[in-house]
């Protein structure tokens, strides 16, 4: 057994593993800074540290979707776009999709590669084809943050890789709490969904050597309950991070994580922050109001007050009206339930 299915194995399996009382004594958090926030009304379910400044690495590519879906909605571009390969885009590095000036790729099959993959050259390609110039489309990226009320974010570029100064202060910056606004922006009002749920996918298949098969790098997907997104990141500045969320029974939560490294501040390719985020996803749920069953014709409602003699048993719904996004409501239970689906059996 890889170690890598050890890990996931252990996390569905033990019993107990890695409880929250555990956690809250324990020296060693796991990560800098965390939030979990409900999709449907922004009111924060749980936060750490939730105003941590730090790189998002390339979690950054989310608010280039968010721009790019902002420009498909205008139809100042389609989906079916070409966009031409230009040098600078092959010359990224990192995690890419090995983009050469001579291709031309459609903007759908780019952000397939921008979001699956990671590809930083796919994500400059978009940004630059889009946008005019990277540094016009970094502008609407920062424009973005703020219409959405991202106060301490400053994004440089579209992929989320290190300035070649190498400090953390000249590259892109955010919070946990910024990052989960935008996540729930993207899940509420886009379809980046589509995207950020698919396992894996075949990049480039006209190319003469054949197609890139691409894995995605949230390891959460098909293995925890619900999960369909969004974006991981890593860079050695920012620790590991996860922008994630999960749909259960209609009710959906976002958890973001960020500067995960392992219990001794090492590089565990993402280990502790991918249990950081298991636990906070299921902390979310375990945080949400109990939502009561649908009333049957003649039924009163659980809880209702008993209907008066010879008067026709009524059932009234107030809806609460979405909380406001910057409420913090931290969970006083710490008990965790992993819900966590395990790898099918081959047949």
């Amino acid at each position: 057994m890889t170690t890598f299915r050890w890990f996931f194995a252990t996390v569905t399996f033990s019993l107990g593993f890695l409880a929250a009382s555990a956690l809250e004594k324990s020296t060693h958090k796991g990560y800098a800074g965390a939030i979990v926030i409900d999709a449907g009304t922004g009111r924060v379910l749980f936060e750490d540290n939730a105003d941590v400044s730090n790189p998002p690495a390339s979690m950054a590519k989310l608010m280039t979707f968010a721009v790019l879906h902002d420009k498909l909605a205008a139809g100042t571009i389609t989906l079916q776009t070409p966009v031409r390969i230009a040098v600078e885009d092959s010359k990224m590095g990192g995690t890419q999709v090995f983009l050469d000036p001579r291709e031309t790729f459609s903007v759908e099959e780019l952000i397939y590669a921008m979001m699956i993959q990671s590809a930083n050259d796919a994500a400059h390609a978009l940004a630059r084809a889009s946008g005019g110039s990277v540094e016009a489309f970094v502008e609407l990226m920062n424009a973005k943050a703020r219409d959405l009320g991202m106060t301490r974010t400053t994004f440089r570029t579209p992929h989320g890789l290190p300035p070649p100064s190498r400090r953390i202060a000249d590259g892109d910056l955010t919070t946990p709490r910024d990052f989960a606004t935008l996540c729930r922006h993207l899940v509420v009002h886009t379809d980046v969904l589509k995207y950020t749920s698919i396992r894996n996918r075949d990049f480039g298949a006209g190319r003469k050597d054949g197609p890139q098969h691409m894995i995605n790098h949230n390891n959460l997907l098909g293995r925890v309950a619900g999960v369909d997104g969004l974006k991981t990141g890593y860079t050695a500045g920012a620790g590991y991070c996860l922008s994630a969320t999960a749909e259960r029974n209609g009710r959906r939560v976002v958890a973001v994580v960020m500067g995960s490294f392992g219990p001794k501040g090492e590089t565990d390719k993402g280990k502790t922050r991918d249990l950081r985020a298991i636990e906070l996803l299921e902390r979310g749920f375990a945080a949400l109001p109990a939502v009561l069953p649908a009333a049957q014709p003649g039924v009163p409602a659980a809880g209702a007050a008993p209907a008066k003699p010879a008067e026709i048993p009524t059932v009234k719904t107030d809806k609460s009206a979405p909380a406001n996004q910057e409420q913090s409501s931290t969970s006083k239970d710490s008990a965790l339930t992993f819900r966590v689906i395990p790898p099918q059996k081959k047949p």
